[in-house]
């Protein structure tokens, strides 16, 4: 790869200053070769308006030296355009790879976007144990173990993963639940485990259990039900009634699961469907995920159009974006062509190392997917364009409530959780014109060593200050998105002058910043607002304002609070083996299984802790003086 025009601040290639627009592009032109590559659109601040792949630099950058012909966002961008940038690469792949790696990084505004890059989850079977768990999965593959999805949401795993327990009755339990237990757990009594903790099934029965599981999540349950009918009948012929019984059950469980399932397509194995509808200058893309011929739930996005892109390019900008992080399955379907459908097959491919093929269907049951598809894309963006507006309404009402000179795009609603100063946490969560931006939301745990235990304005102080910090370090000039425009704090007057405080020797006081108290009677609808400088004011109890500002702050309590609980949890259930130098999870798990608790560890002498498996003289000296040399 290499760079044919340098930045415009170093470039001694520069066109005449007076240049701009189409006489400018032309003038670039001129010294382009046919190579590959990647062209940038700056403006004349320097900020990067628009990045373009080509197969031919110089064909592609010529069409934008005309001077008609052009849609009204392009005529736009080329108007604005004061400088160029070119990097040649050695192929085309490696320049559509290019041009979305430089989109995801400079965020141009007339280029598409995906704003939601979430993960989605997968099932795993953990095979790191003889008796291997199953359980939901998202993040990188650590785990040893056979996985499968992804699925759109994690209500679609949990129902999956429901329909796995009630008919292969596979463990769900941590290994050191496993290790620990005597007698069975009510997971047995229901008859969701087989009970493999307490010997109630061999390993090589649970075994086959679980390798019917894999062939039910590959699609094959209907083999399954079969060799399951034959089984029982067996059962049956040799008097084994319990057996059969259960068996019985089992067939039963399944028959119901592919009731439940509704239609799945019979003739595509793995697959995503995806599809775009645009409207109004806004785009939904829906996708449907198809894995061993079952449907496996959608999700739909709503990318940045790029101040109104054409539907091609929205679509390859989507699946390019879309797939940089995640697999791509062996089919995919459109609901529209894309500009370049080699290239993205030939990208796909080297990420799946697979072949993964395109299609637009015409016809047939694969044209039904995608009609659906599109069906939901059209109703997911009507849908939005609805609440866009009233979000719209709300926000603008915002403004006027709290004398901002206009609505806000970005609100920040900031809280503190905590008992009486233990296991602290700050949380912030924001909102816009999009409604709640889940991705956006953070929590902090509270380090200040001399904070007074329940002191919420030093705990808010040091959010705020730790916050701002990043901000200021990462984006100084403020040019990206990230900077609110309005803060929301939970609480009253003292708040308010302690955020002042920080906000103030940080020097970005000049944000909008507003304090929710309780009012009289700490009651809903009785809130008070606190400003610097002004007196308190209320709204009035019907005002839709009143309930956005109550959701805002009940959100903000959510988050704070499940923070808290959840560093709580992981207090209560910390484990004094995880902080022996040397120990990890092999050792513990042995050390568990040999005396049964970490209390019994601790008690243990030097000979007993030599005699658990894989515990030599050193390890067991080591453990030992961590328990009786604390003091």
């Amino acid at each position: 790869m290499t760079q044919s025009q340098t930045p415009p601040e170093d470039s001694t290639d520069r066109p005449p200053a007076r240049l701009k627009g189409h006489a400018l592009i032309a003038d670039y032109v001129t010294r382009l070769d046919g190579s590959p590559g990647v062209y940038r659109m700056l403006n004349a601040a320097q900020e990067v308006l628009y990045v373009g792949k080509a197969r031919n630099l110089k064909a592609r950058v010529s069409n934008y030296a005309r001077p008609s012909g052009h849609s009204a966002r392009i005529a736009r961008m080329i108007s604005e355009t004061a400088y160029m940038m070119f990097l040649t690469t050695r192929t085309e792949t490696e320049a559509l790879l290019l041009e979305q790696n430089l989109i995801k990084q400079l965020k141009p505004r007339y280029n598409v976007l995906l704003r939601d890059d979430k993960s989605f989850p997968y099932i795993v079977i953990d095979k790191s144990h003889a008796f291997p768990m199953i359980r939901k999965h998202r993040g990188a593959r650590t785990v040893k173990g056979a996985y499968f999805g992804p699925f759109a949401s994690a209500s679609a795993v949990n129902r999956t993963l429901n329909h796995l327990e009630r008919v292969f009755q596979l463990r769900n339990c941590s290994d050191a639940v496993f290790s620990s237990r005597t007698r069975p757990c009510l997971q047995f009594q229901i008859k969701r485990c087989s009970g493999p903790c307490v010997d109630k099934i061999s390993e090589g029965d649970y075994a086959r259990t679980v390798a019917d599981a894999e062939r039910f999540l590959e699609g094959k349950s209907t083999t399954i039900q079969q060799e399951l009918a034959g089984e029982m009948m067996a059962a049956s012929e040799a008097l084994e009634f319990e057996r059969a019984a259960a068996l019985r059950d089992r067939i039963q469980a399944l028959t119901n699961v592919q009731q439940s399932q509704g239609i799945n397509p019979r003739g595509v194995a793995e697959a995503d469907v995806v599809a775009l509808h645009m409207e109004g200058g806004q785009a939904c893309v829906q996708v449907f995920f198809i894995r061993a011929h079952q449907s496996w739930g959608n999700h739909d996005f709503y990318p940045r159009t790029g101040s109104g892109a054409e539907e091609a390019e929205v679509l390859e900008a989507f699946l390019a974006q879309f797939y940089d992080q995640k697999e791509p399955p062996r089919l995919i379907l459109l609901s529209h062509p894309i500009e370049d459908e080699d290239l993205m097959v030939d990208l796909l491919s080297d990420r799946a190392g697979r072949r993964v093929e395109i299609a637009l269907p015409k016809r047939g049951e694969k044209a039904e997917l995608v009609e659906n598809a599109l069906r939901n894309a059209r109703e997911s963006l009507g849908r939005r364009m609805s609440e866009s507006a009233a979000q719209a309404r709300l926000l603008s009402g915002v403004a006027r409530a709290f004398g901002l000179p206009k609505a806000p795009e970005r609100i920040e609603v900031y809280d503190n959780s905590h008992i009486q100063g233990a296991h602290a946490v700050g949380g912030m969560i924001v909102a816009g014109p999009d409604g709640f931006l889940k991705s956006q939301y953070r929590k902090w745990n509270i380090k200040g060593d001399e904070l007074t235990p329940g002191d919420d304005f030093a705990m808010m102080k040091e959010v705020l200050t730790r916050r701002f910090a990043r901000l200021l370090k990462e984006d100084p000039e403020r040019k990206g998105d990230a900077w609110p425009d309005l803060l929301l704090i939970d609480g009253g007057a003292g708040q308010v002058s302690a955020v002042q405080e920080v906000m103030t020797a940080m020097g970005v006081a000049d944000i909008a910043m507003v304090g929710v108290a309780k009012g009289i009677d700490r009651d809903h609808g009785k809130e008070e607002f606190h400003r610097t400088g002004k007196r308190p004011f209320a709204l009035p109890r019907q005002d839709p304002v009143l309930y956005y500002i109550q959701r805002l702050r009940d959100e903000a309590h959510r988050w704070a609070i499940g923070a808290h609980r959840a560093k709580r949890a992981k207090a209560t259930m910390a484990n004094p083996l995880d902080e022996i130098p040397g120990v990890g999870a092999t050792r513990k798990r042995a050390l568990l299984t040999h005396f049964g608790s970490a209390k019994a560890v601790s008690r243990a002498g030097l000979t007993d802790l030599m005699e658990a498996p894989g515990i030599s003289q050193a390890m067991a000296e080591t453990i030992w003086n961590y328990f009786n040399d604390r003091g």
